[in-house]
């Protein structure tokens, strides 16, 4: 059975420093929110390469995979490899799924047909469908996960906020001035969204029984099981030619190895200890990250309607976070 996080030296030190400076979490969330944000100008760069986005996906997870079943191997964890019911690992299972394969292969196949930007600003309302979703799980959800959901209320703040950043959204879709305008590529990243905030809707209790470590292996695991399906007719993407290219394996191991091993443990970590609605909060500075970065590598720009929407649909995202009670 994986020893609980709390009984090992690790789990203790991490334990200690959220309890002395609870400020390190929210830094902790911050700086994989500055990773995230450059994940989709790396993953962009692949795809120009030449690489199919389950192809990413798949070798993106699977070096999580190996990487952490290493590191627990190397903590000598005693490694739990089933949830302690059939319930808690079809929950695994959705996890793998929404927060997985169908997730990243949805925002990767939005990043084919728009900008990283854009892809980015849109994904950014997870933290808004998080809040609603979280409104709604704590009126027809019952038991362990209603009780880990934070207290989320439908007030000014959050019909505002919510209205403003559709507002945002709708301005950045019909811009007409977007070079790479796309509403297919749109309505992808927007339910890469939607399914990152079913995803933060179980995986904060999760991590809080099992700890971070478990969940996130089941996440990397069901997720590479999930998208074997999409795999066929990817075998270009696999040629050692194309994997050997510095720009192919560079971004591969920042995507599998910081952006998914590191940062993933980290954020289950973050969202055990300060709320699935406050961690999501910070994906809103995610595109601020992806602007700057995909500036400077892409060269690619905002018009000034997709500018004024996105800044629309950052201050929505904001103020709806604000719906949350402290």
């Amino acid at each position: 059975m994986c020893a609980n996080a709390k009984s090992t030296i690790f789990g203790k030190i991490l334990n200690e420093r959220v309890t002395k400076a609870p400020i390190g979490y929210h830094l902790l969330a911050l700086a994989v929110t500055a990773v995230w944000g450059t994940t989709f100008v790396s993953t962009k760069v692949l795809i120009v390469a030449g690489m199919h986005p389950a192809a990413i996906f798949a070798i993106r997870f699977l070096l999580s995979y190996v990487g952490i079943c290493l590191f627990s191997i190397l903590r000598k964890d005693d490694i739990r490899w089933f949830s302690r019911s059939w319930k808690d690992e079809l929950v695994c299972l959705f996890l793998g799924i929404s927060g997985g394969s169908i997730y990243f292969l949805v925002e990767n196949s939005a990043l084919i047909y728009t900008q990283a930007a854009n892809v980015s600003f849109f994904v950014c309302t997870a933290p808004l469908f998080t809040a609603l979703l979280t409104l709604i799980g704590r009126q027809v959800m019952r038991g362990r996960f209603r009780d880990g959901l934070e207290d989320v209320h439908l007030g000014r703040a959050l019909i505002v906020g919510t209205l403003l950043a559709l507002t945002g959204i709708a301005l950045v879709v019909f811009d007409g001035e977007r070079l790479q305008w796309s509403l297919r590529g749109d309505i992808l990243a927007i339910t890469a969204a939607i399914l990152w905030a079913l995803y933060s809707l179980f995986a904060g209790e999760m991590t809080k029984e099992y700890n971070a470590l478990f969940i996130s292996r089941k996440v990397f695991f069901y997720g590479l099981i999930t998208v074997l399906p999409f795999l066929g007719g990817t075998a270009s993407s696999f040629s050692p030619a194309l994997l050997s290219q510095p720009v192919i394996y560079l971004n591969l191991l920042f995507l599998g190895l910081v952006a998914s091993l590191i940062a993933f443990f980290s954020w289950h970590v973050v969202m055990a200890r300060i709320g699935n609605v406050t961690s999501t909060n910070y994906i809103y500075l995610n595109p601020i990250f992806t602007l700057i970065v995909a500036s400077l590598i892409l060269s690619e720009q905002l018009s000034a309607q997709s500018l004024f929407g996105s800044l629309a649909i950052l201050s929505g995202v904001i103020l709806a976070g604000r719906s949350q009670k402290h």
